[in-house]
């Protein structure tokens, strides 16, 4: 009578043991461990899209197990990686990843730059920035890191003039010339395609503006260059996984050849491979 007693209470152990041992392995970043799926969240365009290439063409041959969350934002990415709901992100610039950085105490770092969405000037009102019409209002992204590159992006045309040593954080209190006493709307990044009907002209960063159905190549009145950009967009972890073979799998695949190629056919200079001449 006593044996069944006995392995019934060793069966218990013996559960108990193994769920002890799921729940110590999905307390890692992710929740995937080394060895499983890899969580990165991205926006929807281009990072989203380059991703979902990767996942459906290539990662499965390369031993890569991928996994997409989408965002619509630029806060929660990084927030869900800090806590720990994903293993990486791709969607954001490392002095936007700095500038989230510092003032939240979190330790996000880049691991490899992938690709350039160059950041555009659009308007239904102008075809060129130099025909708008003095007094106007222009919209501008109001997080602090793209305001800035917004701002230097129209310095670049000569629209405006910042301050000497105005960094990736100017704002419109740097700007020292104004010939066209333009006025300047801080808005945020999502809502600066529907503002176009209602400013001069809107400084759209490139994933926003994709969704919108805009071509920044074809469409945008004024567009970065590639040549020397800082702003190029990066596959980001919490400090310490930079080493997970995932992520290493990951960020070899998105410096690929096909991966390369994959963006200059699809987005034809709307986005720009990093590793392009």
């Amino acid at each position: 009578m006593r044996k069944p007693v006995i392995s019934a209470a060793a069966a218990a152990l013996a559960l108990g043991l193994a769920l002890t041992a799921c729940g110590a392995k999905d307390e890692g970043s992710g929740g995937g461990g080394d060895d499983g799926a890899l969580i990165v969240g991205a926006t929807a365009v281009p990072a989203g899209e380059v991703l979902s290439y990767i996942k459906k063409d290539l990662a499965a041959k390369n031993g890569l197990d991928l996994e997409i969350k989408e965002f619509t934002d630029y806060v929660l990415p990084n927030t869900a990686l800090q806590e720990g709901s994903l293993d990486a992100n791709l969607y954001q610039n490392e002095p936007f990843l700095d500038d989230f950085n510092k003032p939240k105490g979190t330790d996000l770092v880049p691991v490899v730059d992938a690709y350039l969405p160059p950041m555009g000037v659009y308007s239904k009102k102008v075809q060129d920035v130099a025909d708008l019409p003095d007094g106007v209002t222009v919209a501008v992204p109001g997080d602090i890191t793209n305001e800035g590159r917004a701002l230097k992006l129209l310095a670049s045309e000569g629209v405006i003039t910042l301050r000497a040593g105005a960094g990736t954080t100017a704002s419109p209190a740097d700007i020292v010339k104004n010939p066209k006493n333009l006025k300047f709307k801080e808005l945020e990044p999502a809502q600066l395609p529907r503002s176009l009907d209602d400013v001069a002209a809107a400084v759209i960063n490139n994933n926003y503006a994709q969704d919108a159905g805009l071509s920044p190549a074809d469409d945008a009145i004024l567009l970065e260059s590639a040549k020397n950009n800082p702003y190029a967009n990066l596959l980001a972890v919490k400090k310490g996984d930079e080493d997970d073979p995932r992520v290493e799998k990951l960020a070899e695949l998105l410096t690929s050849a096909e991966v390369r190629k994959f963006i200059q056919d699809t987005y034809k200079g709307s986005v720009l491979p990093v590793t392009s001449g």
